[in-house]
């Protein structure tokens, strides 16, 4: 990966839409919704407190998250589609 956040950003890659409902019909691209999950891809090297220290992400790349629908800035790089946002933005870690 050629990005490297800064600070406490997160890069994410959202999932990708569902193209079919449970019932087995198909979505047409209008239809289909931001998912509100998605993989971390990279990770700065942390927040700097007010006290000059750094405190460490709770977010390590390859995890999955739990995001708001609407949260972070969308970039496209080398042809995929990403989010930057803190890592206060995200809501959850996904655990199987």
């Amino acid at each position: 990966m050629s990005i490297q956040p800064l600070y406490d950003n997160v890069l994410v890659q959202r999932a990708e839409p569902e193209e079919k409902t449970k019932g087995g019909l198909y979505l047409p691209s209008s239809a289909q919704e931001k998912q509100v999950y998605g993989e971390v891809r990279a990770v700065g090297p942390g927040k700097i407190l007010k006290d000059g220290t750094i405190r460490a992400p709770q977010v390590t790349v390859g995890d999955k998250v739990l995001l708001a629908k609407w949260g972070g800035n969308e970039i496209s790089y080398a042809g995929e589609d990403f989010l930057i946002l803190k890592e206060s933005e995200l809501l959850a870690i996904l655990k199987d």
